[in-house]
Formats: structure tokens, C-alpha cells, sequence
């Protein structure tokens, strides 16, 4: 009995309408980071197991695929041996494309010019179980800059949302926090031993609400006067410098959360100078899991499509550190591809011509006419026009056919009518209009 073809679960094909889609995406935000300065990056599907694990916590290393060693290395053992996973498993595919980033500068440090600025634009895997919008491989369109703490960076991030998502057509808002105000926060109510918890806890107040988070801080060995004071700060209102404002006061006596507000104070200041169209809001709640995150986060909400955030990050102090490395601060987000598509396809906010291939079909009717129709051929891809001609000479109706399932734009129609005056009839397959036009002249007309 003949195999049923499948993929493997939380794994997709795309389709070559998905993939123009998809590529659309990629194009957009690729032009973007490349009009910022930053330069491609790739490293490889595996790294060593050493460089992954223990970079994204319990959870995280629970979710790495481990690449089993094969070939020779496994002839010599036994079959219990090899049943030991563990033993013959020294690679994993990249969980994200932060770490190996890091591992990239601290291998590459004297080669690189610092500060260094990089894209990278690759699937990620994670074994996790897979549902609606989520994955076990998916896309990750990174943008970081290492090697300065100047607060230009989170500028120039906040700009390059703007641009993607205005080119995209997608309307978002940027939610920005600062990592120290946290800190400043936990030291305030008197848990700074706690700063960790706090954040878990309040990074889910928008799914779980403020009550769920309450409860889940007292579970976490928060006193209740401790929650009380944390409400308030929580429940600050007004725009940016006045919640700024009021935070000031709530944490005079922390050192740390000051300069967090300083920071945000001035990334703001900046924004506003630059009249960008997209409204940045500080957002208290906002915490983002990842341990290795010390200064500004980020994270980017489509306003008119429901969905989890589609652009996170933020600044890490240390992040080669795990490398032996210490001390190289950097910022960056990654654009989510997958939920970006997801926004785009349910808002349809992709342009007609993203799904056409071929722009222009020309019909096979003989062996003449198609001795004519290819020079034709040739002098309409010349012009920078994607166009084929129907491989054989069958019925008209059968080659329209395929010229509407495939979306393609324009017929050219090359008989023994139009040989004879030299003229080639155009047909608009979306208006049914056709003209004539002479041979010499069809590129420039077809443009």
C-alpha cells in the first residue's frame, strides 16, 4: 500500500501564493534594516547543545530539539547506548536567533567593527505543543546593534517599527517599559529579592487581569500590603511624562528605577521631536519573560486585528557575558512574520499583484505562431515583464483557462491573422479588452 504523505506536527508547506506573500513580508522589512544601516547575518540551523542550553531557562531548554549524532559515530554502540539520548546527542536546533548572535560577536569579536549592526531573517524551532498560531518552526526577523548603550538605538527602533508597519498597512501601537523601572517597582513595595516573580506575574495582566495577577503575587510569597502598594502603580494613568511623573515620586528612594525613568524620559523626548505617526505608550504591565532584558522593552500591537503582540524586544546589558565576553550592551526586536501574515491575510492588506507570478501569457496556436510569439517572448522578459508562453498548441479555451486560475494579467495572442499583419492581439483578462498592437512595439505597450 502506497505511503500517505504528511509533515511533521506544527510544521507547514507554503504554497507559491503564501511563499510571494510571505516574501512580501520579508522584502519589506529586509528594505527597511537595510535603509537603517544594519547588515545580513545568517549562522546555522544547529548549534552545539552547550551554546543553547541554559539561555532560556528550565522551560525554554525543555522545548530544545536535540539532534541525535548519526552515521558512524553510532556504529560502535550498543543498542543500549543508544537508547541513551543524552549520549549521543551534542547538537540542537537554534531556539531563537538572540543567542546564536551572541555566540556569533564573541567567535568573531576581532573581526567585527563595534558598534555592530545586524539583521537576520531564519526559521527557529521549538518542540512545543503545537495550536492556532503557534508553531514548532516558524520565522524570526531580528534587528539588533551591539557594542553602545546610547540611547539612539531605541530610537532608531522605534522608527523602524513605524516604517514597517507603515509600509505594510498595518495600524500598531508601540508599548514600551524599562526594565529598571520594574526593579525600581519590586525595591518600592519592598520586594526586590522578588523582581523575577513580579514580572512573570504582571506580564500576563492583560490575558488574566488584575485579580488573577493579585493572587498569583500572593502565591509567590508577596505580602498582601506588598500587592496593595503595587495596585496603584499599576493603575497609572495620563500620558507618558505624567505617568513619568507620578512614578518619580513613587520611587524617589530607589537609585535604579530613576535612571530607568531618565532613560524613557529621554527616548521619548526624541520620539516626540521626530513627529512619528505611530503612538508610543508606556505600559507598566509590560514586562516580557526573558531574563537577559535590563533596560527599555518593546512590544508592537495591531489595532484593528485581534492577536498577541506581532514585535517584541529590548536592551541587554550582557548577553556575551554567557560567552566569556562581559559588558557588551545591546538592543534589538524581532518582527513575528507568522502573526504578521495572520494580520495582513484577515485585514486584506496584501496588493493584487504580490499573488501574480506571470504577468503575461503568450498562446500557443503552431508551430509558426510559435516560431513568431518567441522572439516576442524574449523581448517582453527583456523589458523586466515576467511572462511565459503555454507549452503546447491545445484549444484557446484550454490555455484561457489556465491564464484565469492562475491569476495572470494580460494574454498576448499570436495567429495566423495577426502573423500576416504583424500585429499581436493584447487581451486584458480582467477587463476583457483587447487591442493590437505591432510586434516591434508589444514590450513597451505591455509596460
Amino acid at each position: 500500500m502506497a505511503q500517505k504523505p504528511s509533515i511533521p506536527k506544527g510544521t507547514r508547506d507554503f504554497s507559491p501564493v503564501e511563499m510571494m506573500r510571505r516574501n512580501y513580508i520579508f522584502d519589506t522589512i529586509r528594505r527597511v534594516f537595510r535603509t537603517y544601516g544594519y547588515a545580513p547575518l545568517e549562522t546555522p540551523a544547529m548549534e552545539n547543545l552547550s551554546t543553547l542550553l541554559g539561555k532560556y531557562g528550565d522551560e525554554g531548554d525543555k522545548l530544545l530539539f536535540k539532534i541525535l549524532n548519526s552515521g558512524d559515530y553510532a556504529s560502535g554502540l550498543s543498542d543500549e547506548e543508544v537508547r541513551q539520548a543524552s549520549k549521543i546527542s551534542e547538537k540542537g536546533l537554534r531556539y531563537d536567533l538572540t543567542v546564536p548572535f551572541a555566540r556569533y560577536v564573541v567567535q568573531h569579536q576581532s573581526e567585527l567593527t563595534f558598534p555592530f549592526k545586524r539583521y537576520q531573517m531564519q526559521p527557529v524551532w521549538r518542540a512545543d505543543r503545537p495550536q492556532k498560531g503557534r508553531y514548532r518552526e516558524f520565522y524570526q526577523c531580528d534587528v539588533d546593534v551591539i557594542g553602545t548603550r546610547s540611547l539612539l538605538c531605541e530610537v532608531e527602533l522605534v522608527e523602524i517599527v513605524e516604517r514597517v508597519f507603515g509600509a505594510l498597512g498595518i495600524r500598531v501601537a508601540l508599548k514600551m517599559n524599562n526594565r529598571k523601572i520594574l526593579y525600581g517597582i519590586a525595591e518600592a513595595i519592598g520586594h526586590a529579592d522578588k523582581m523575577m516573580d513580579i514580572t512573570v506575574a504582571i506580564d500576563k495582566l492583560e490575558k488574566i487581569g488584575l485579580e488573577n495577577v493579585k493572587a498569583e503575587l500572593l502565591e509567590r510569597g508577596l505580602t498582601p500590603e506588598a500587592v496593595e502598594r503595587l495596585q496603584p502603580i499599576l493603575e497609572l494613568s495620563g500620558d507618558n511624562s505624567s505617568k513619568l511623573a507620578q512614578l518619580r515620586e513613587v520611587l524617589a528612594a530607589s537609585e535604579t528605577g530613576l535612571r530607568g525613568i531618565e532613560e524613557m524620559q529621554t527616548i521619548f523626548d526624541t520620539v516626540a521631536g521626530l513627529g512619528l505617526a505611530l503612538p508610543v505608550e508606556l505600559d507598566l504591565s509590560l514586562a516580557r519573560g526573558l531574563n537577559y532584558y535590563t533596560g527599555a522593552i518593546f512590544e508592537v500591537k495591531a489595532l484593528d486585528f485581534a492577536i498577541g503582540s506581532i514585535c517584541g524586544g529590548g536592551r541587554y546589558d550582557d548577553l556575551t557575558g554567557i560567552f566569556g565576553m562581559p559588558g557588551m550592551s545591546g538592543v534589538g526586536i524581532s518582527f513575528g512574520a507568522d502573526r504578521i501574515y495572520d494580520v495582513m491575510t484577515g485585514l486584506d492588506l496584501f496588493p493584487a499583484e504580490v499573488s501574480c507570478t506571470t504577468r503575461v501569457l503568450f498562446v500557443n496556436l503552431g508551430a509558426a505562431e510559435q516560431a513568431a510569439a518567441l522572439p516576442l517572448l524574449r523581448a517582453v522578459r527583456n523589458a523586466g515583464l515576467s511572462a511565459e508562453i503555454y507549452p503546447d498548441a491545445v484549444k484557446m479555451k484550454k490555455q484561457m483557462e489556465y491564464a484565469n486560475r492562475r491569476g495572470i494579467p494580460m494574454v498576448v495572442i499570436v495567429g495566423s491573422e495577426e502573423l500576416a499583419a504583424g500585429v499581436a492581439t493584447v487581451k486584458d483578462m480582467l477587463s476583457g479588452d483587447q487591442r493590437q498592437v505591432p510586434f516591434a512595439e508589444l514590450a513597451a505597450a505591455l509596460q
